[in-house]
C-alpha cells in the first residue's frame, strides 16, 4: 500500500486593504470629503473602517442608510475623485503592513500562485501594488469592478477559473468578517489577520480557520491548512 498525492496548484488569495496595506487613512479621509462636499455630517472613522472591503457602494448605504440609491452612487462618484485626487497630490499613503513583502516571498518560494480578491477598484489595485512594486508577483487580480463584492464569492470563483486552482487548494487572507464569509461560500480555507479592519472573534465566527498575528506567521498557517486539505482528500492505493 502507498500513498498517492498528486502534485497540484495551489493559491493564496490576499484582501488587500487592511491585509497587504494600511488604506484607513486615505479612505476616512476620502470618505469624509464625499460626505462633506454632498452637505452631510462625515461618518465617524470607526463607522468607515468597519465597511472596507465591501463594494463601494453598497459601503456608502451602510453609512448613510436613510438615502437614495442615487445619492449613494453621487457619494461613491465623490469618494473616487477625492481618492485620485489625493493620490496624484502625493498626499495619499497606503504602506504596505510590516513583515508582508517578506511573507509573499516565502508563500510564493514554496510554489504557491498569489492573487488579490479586494473591494478596490482595478485601477486603484493596480496604482497600489505598483506603488510597492508589488504588482508582478501577482498572477490573478478580483475587483468588485465586474461583478458582486463582498462577500459574495465571484471573486474568488473567478480567481479560480483565472488560475486553475481548486477551491480546496486556496486560501483566502484577510482582515474582515467579509473575507472570510467569501471563503467560506467559495469552499476555500480562511485566514484572518489581526492587524486589520475587524476584530479577531469577528473574524473566528465568520469562518476564519487560523488567525495570524503578525504577517511572518502566514506562510506557516497557509502551508499548514493546504496540507491538511491534502491529507484529507489523499487516497491509499495498492
Amino acid at each position: 500500500m502507498s500513498l498517492s498525492v498528486s502534485k497540484r496548484l495551489r493559491l493564496a488569495l490576499f484582501d488587500c486593504d487592511g491585509t497587504l496595506v494600511d488604506s484607513q487613512f486615505a479612505i476616512v479621509a476620502a470618505m469624509n470629503a464625499a460626505f462633506v462636499g454632498m452637505g452631510l455630517p462625515a461618518p465617524d472613522a470607526a463607522s468607515v473602517r468597519r465597511i472596507v472591503g465591501l463594494p463601494l457602494v453598497h459601503a456608502i448605504a451602510v453609512l448613510h442608510p436613510s438615502g437614495q440609491e442615487r445619492l449613494h452612487r453621487a457619494l461613491a462618484d465623490r469618494y473616487k475623485l477625492a481618492f485620485a485626487d489625493a493620490r496624484n497630490r502625493g498626499v495619499h499613503d497606503e504602506p504596505l503592513f510590516p513583515g508582508i513583502r517578506e511573507a509573499l516571498a516565502a508563500i510564493e518560494d514554496a510554489g504557491l500562485l498569489l492573487g488579490v480578491a479586494t473591494g478596490k477598484s482595478r485601477r486603484g489595485l493596480v496604482a497600489t501594488l505598483d506603488h510597492h512594486g508589488l504588482l508582478d508577483r501577482f498572477t490573478t487580480l478580483q475587483t468588485s469592478d465586474t461583478g458582486p463584492g463582498k462577500p459574495h464569492p465571484d471573486m474568488v470563483f473567478r480567481a479560480l477559473a483565472d488560475t486553475g486552482v481548486d477551491a480546496a487548494d486556496t486560501i483566502v487572507i484577510g482582515d474582515t468578517s467579509f473575507d472570510m464569509l467569501m471563503a467560506g461560500s467559495a469552499r476555500a480555507g480562511a485566514v484572518g489577520v489581526a492587524w486589520g479592519y475587524h476584530e479577531t472573534a469577528e473574524l473566528t465566527k465568520a469562518g476564519a480557520l487560523r488567525i495570524c498575528q503578525t504577517a511572518d506567521e502566514l506562510p506557516a498557517a497557509i502551508l499548514a491548512l493546504l496540507d491538511r486539505e491534502t491529507a484529507d482528500q489523499a487516497q491509499w492505493v495498492k
